[in-house]
């Protein structure tokens, strides 16, 4: 939409998990709408790729390597942003996979990492980006899940990760209020990415098939697009798909109903 050209114009977007899925589809959109790209990630191969076809769109893009499980790169990551554009005006926390399983059959293992790539890695994201957010009053992004409000069996560490999301942006948006900074934790219900073929120690495997419900699928293109209007807007909070607002709903409401 022609109104929305503009939107991101001269904002500088940090996005992790960049390379695939929901955070490659947002990269596009925002760049559609003006903004400047950063994408990180581990698979570097799949970041190079996105940047290009960011820059063939006319927009700039940098591409970086970085683990969100190491805050060393992530303080490395945001002063190689400040020293390539010179600001950074909106950090996604995005990367994250998960973990799943029977209850009694993960090991701690499991739960250390699903917790310190969902959790620790979108917090130590957010926090090293907040200086540059403080000084150009930008924006602080945190994708969550539905599965922060509902949980399923054999999810228990996933929707865990993703309770603690919700929890740690509502607590951030109460300490932001008179910063100028915003705080938006967004709630994805089914969308097309790679979570479905990740295993359990984040190696995506190319010939699984994704069992998550197709027929309610949305495609990560129409996520992004509602995805930049909430960020645009500073919502605190924004849930979607359609199935993902009612499971919400009883998730909070009504949650003996899950049963």
């Amino acid at each position: 939409m022609a109104k929305s050209s503009e939107q991101f114009k001269s904002k500088v977007v940090w996005i992790t998990g960049g390379g695939s899925g929901i955070g490659e589809a947002l990269a596009y959109e925002i760049a559609r709408r003006g903004g400047a790209l950063v994408l990180s990630g581990r698979r570097v191969e799949k970041l190079e790729r996105v940047r290009d076809a960011i820059e063939a769109m006319g927009q700039p893009a940098l591409a970086l390597g970085c683990d969100v499980t190491s805050e060393d790169d992530i303080a490395e990551a945001v002063e190689k942003i400040v020293a390539h554009f010179g600001r950074l005006d909106v950090a996604v926390a995005n990367a994250g996979f998960g973990v799943g399983g029977p209850f009694d059959s993960l090991s701690q293992e499991d739960w250390r990492r699903q917790l310190n790539v969902n959790v620790v890695g979108a917090a130590m994201t957010i926090k090293h980006a907040m200086p540059q957010l403080k000084q150009h009053q930008g924006r602080a992004v945190f994708v969550g899940s539905v599965a922060g409000t509902i949980s399923g069996p054999e999810t228990s560490a996933y929707c865990a990760s993703k309770y603690a999301i919700r929890a740690i942006a509502q607590s951030l948006s109460m300490e932001l209020i008179g910063s100028g900074v915003s705080c938006t934790n967004i709630q994805p219900g089914f969308v097309e990415s790679d979570i479905g073929i990740v295993d359990n120690h984040g190696v995506a495997h190319e010939d699984w098939e994704d069992r998550r419900p197709q027929a309610v699928m949305w495609s990560s293109e129409r996520a992004a697009r509602v995805m930049a209007d909430a960020i645009y807007a500073r919502k605190r909070e924004f849930t979607f798909t359609g199935h993902g607002k009612v499971a919400s709903f009883v998730g909070r409401h009504a949650p003996d109903l899950v049963y």
